[in-house]
């Protein structure tokens, strides 16, 4: 029998397979902007209709965003992510076999239902298996592996299409998801003290102390006074989300069409954008973490970082006005990129301080800030570069949003902790007479 070393904790072991999951999801949805030339020279598409299905995945993206962090914050992670996966998994192999615009928007539509949820319940689930100190690295290495599904997928999703052409790579995918699915549930428990491999030490650092009281059960989520109390952090996260998805939907696009690559050599250029965003993830989280050590200052360690990462990307894709020399503007865009990611370590830490005992509700409240984005981003992409022939001019829009979310990082205050008391305008008892 095989044993798993003991320097393999439980802990470790759950965060590993949250890494898988961003890693697989990410690769789920950005599979189809490498495939993208390939399905729209198919199906006949316009950049606009390929922006519209582009777009698709983000519709219920953005709804699941808060009602599956809630979901997650009741039922738990084990449930939750086990349902998502299912569903995300089953709408990968369905765009194998979509017949035209109507079925492959259908097909992004129910991946983005079933992703919806996936980071809002993960984020709940690092609230019970990550240490206080440990938030933003946790963050951070999770989403540093999805952006290495950024950066895996365009050469990884071009061989397969040599083998077994764009409609196949899907199916493969998809089956890799539902293997996940199995492991996850499988493995994972919501309580920590219900693992079989748990030890002591593990719930001492995650600062449990007994293993017989079990958690109460939480109150309704408070949401009139969540909602307003996130808003600031949903505002900064949407001028985030607003590049992200430019790179995330119409990189190899950009390299194919804007600059006359083959498909290969696009996805190529593409990959090497996206791993420089695997550095900016971990090292955000890290640095973010580390200011906190030192200072015990939450906002200096989550708005600097966060200032510091949307300025700098900021700057970056200003320089690709300026030029037209293929490799800068790679350079420029890579480095546009890991400032960008830069972000996420911290901004994704800030639900956790300030609503830690509703996470998965206040991170699904700030993630939908960028799942918004996903909407409207790529389909004024695909309308701008339709209408004007130029590639470099819907990045403009990049560059305001990216200093108003800088400006937006002053309002999140993760310094001060949502209260859990009772809601303002929830109906209190009648005292007796």
């Amino acid at each position: 029998m095989i044993t798993i070393p003991r320097r393999v904790t439980a802990p470790g072991m759950v965060l590993f397979l949250l890494c898988l999951m961003y890693f697989i999801t990410y690769v789920d949805r950005v599979n189809v902007g490498t495939a993208g030339p390939a399905i729209k020279g198919e199906l006949g598409l316009t950049n606009t209709q390929l922006g519209l299905v582009f777009s698709a995945f983000a519709y219920p993206y953005a709804v699941f965003q808060i009602v599956g962090g809630a979901m997650a914050d009741k039922w738990g992670a084990r449930r939750t992510l086990f349902i998502c996966g299912l569903i995300w998994a089953a709408a990968t192999i369905a765009t194998g076999f979509v017949g035209g615009v109507v079925s492959l928007f259908l097909a992004r539509f129910a991946l983005g239902f079933g992703e919806g949820a996936t980071f809002p319940t993960a984020t709940r689930a690092m609230q019970s298996w990550v240490a206080k100190d440990q938030r933003g690295f946790a963050q951070g290495i999770t989403h540093s592996f999805a952006r290495f599904g950024n950066a895996i997928t365009p050469p990884l999703v071009v061989v397969l299409m040599a083998f077994v052409g764009w409609r196949g790579a899907f199916v493969i995918l998809g089956i890799v998801s539902f293997a996940w699915v199995v492991v996850w549930f499988a493995y994972y428990r919501d309580d920590p003290r219900e693992h079989r491999g748990v030890t002591d030490a593990d719930l001492t650092r995650l600062a449990i102390r007994d293993r017989t009281v079990k958690p109460v059960a939480k109150p309704p989520v408070p949401w009139r006074r969540l909602v307003p109390r996130m808003a600031p952090v949903t505002l900064t996260y949407f001028c985030y989300g607003w590049s992200l998805w430019l790179y995330l939907n119409w990189l190899p696009s950009f390299f194919k069409d804007g600059y006359g690559l083959d498909i290969k050599n696009s996805a190529l250029f593409a990959s090497g954008v996206f791993f420089a965003g695997v550095v900016g993830d971990t090292l955000g989280g890290v640095v973010s973490d580390r200011i906190l050590k030192q200072t015990g200052d939450l906002q200096k360690a989550r708005r600097n970082v966060i200032c510091l990462g949307m300025l700098g990307a900021a700057a970056c894709l200003a320089g690709v006005f300026f030029t037209k020399d293929l490799t800068l503007v790679a350079l420029l865009l890579s480095g546009g990129f890991f400032f960008l990611e830069l972000v996420i370590g911290p901004i994704w830490s800030v639900p956790m301080d300030i609503a830690p005992q509703y996470a998965g509700t206040a991170s699904g409240l700030m993630n939908f800030g960028s799942a918004f984005a996903a909407i409207v981003s790529p389909l004024t992409f695909g309308f701008i570069v339709d209408m004007t022939g130029n590639w470099i001019l819907p990045f403009a829009g990049s560059i305001g949003l990216l200093i108003l979310g800088a400006g937006l990082a002053f309002t999140m205050h993760p310094e001060r902790p949502f209260v859990d008391e009772p809601d303002a305008l929830a109906p209190r008892p009648v005292p007796a007479e």
